[in-house]
């Protein structure tokens, strides 16, 4: 069996990267275990036998891309076993996209549709609330997504509230804002009670901009 342990939920590069040196390979998807670095249930040990340096190249759809894209950020843990199984099936059934009948195609459009609900759910219903007041005002909203889509969101908020700092709390992770880049924190606890907004804030704002915990990330 080959382990492929991604850095995190949402570690696209990593699956790409990964998937390409295993399709090269001819490691067939039912000999692929996939984990994510510290979420494992037990130690993974390191794979049998080891991966050889990719140099064949091989192309796939950019639809495919575009899904892989929706479907990572999806929740259900077995979404990088799917979508490798899917490209696996794709180097002999390029057509297999087209297919809306097969299981696995029918699953992972239903899973990118999830993602772009709970996307669409999340720039309807956000709202931010002020905390403090003139020049250091800031502003601050709660949000349970159902899907890891905080960062892939973060950028449109960005642009409709270009010109005030902002911070979105979720239990996953928190995204903030201060004008020019937004930065990436870990999630606050979700016993906290969302009524309580500037309370979770004034507890936490002291160790959510403490720059060793602070993760920029690009905004588009």
């Amino acid at each position: 069996m080959h382990h492929i342990t991604l850095g995190s939920e949402t570690d696209f590069d990593g699956w790409r990267k990964a998937a390409r040196a295993l399709v090269v390979n001819r490691v067939k998807s039912s000999e692929v275990i996939w984990s994510v670095r510290g979420h494992a249930a037990k130690p993974v040990e390191p794979s049998a036998t080891p991966l050889k340096p990719v140099r064949d190249t091989f192309k796939v759809p950019a639809r495919f891309v575009a899904l892989v894209q929706s479907v990572i950020l999806h929740r259900d843990n077995e979404r990088f076993a799917l979508l490798y199984r899917l490209l696996w099936r794709l180097r002999t059934r390029h057509d297999l996209l087209d297919i809306a009948t097969d299981p696995d195609v029918a699953l992972v459009h239903a899973m990118a549709k999830a993602v772009h609900r709970d996307m669409q759910r999340m720039q309807a219903s956000l709202r931010f609330r002020e905390i403090g007041r003139e020049q250091k005002a800031h502003y601050v909203a709660w949000f349970e997504p159902e899907h890891h889509i905080v960062v892939a969101a973060a950028p449109f908020f960005a642009r409709r509230y270009a010109d005030m700092p902002w911070s979105i709390l979720t239990p996953d992770i928190c995204a903030h804002w201060n004008g020019h880049a937004v930065a990436v924190t870990p999630g606050i606890d979700k016993t906290e009670d969302p009524n309580r907004l500037e309370e979770i804030w004034r507890r936490h704002s002291a160790d959510i901009f403490n720059p060793a915990r602070l993760k920029t990330q690009g905004c588009r």
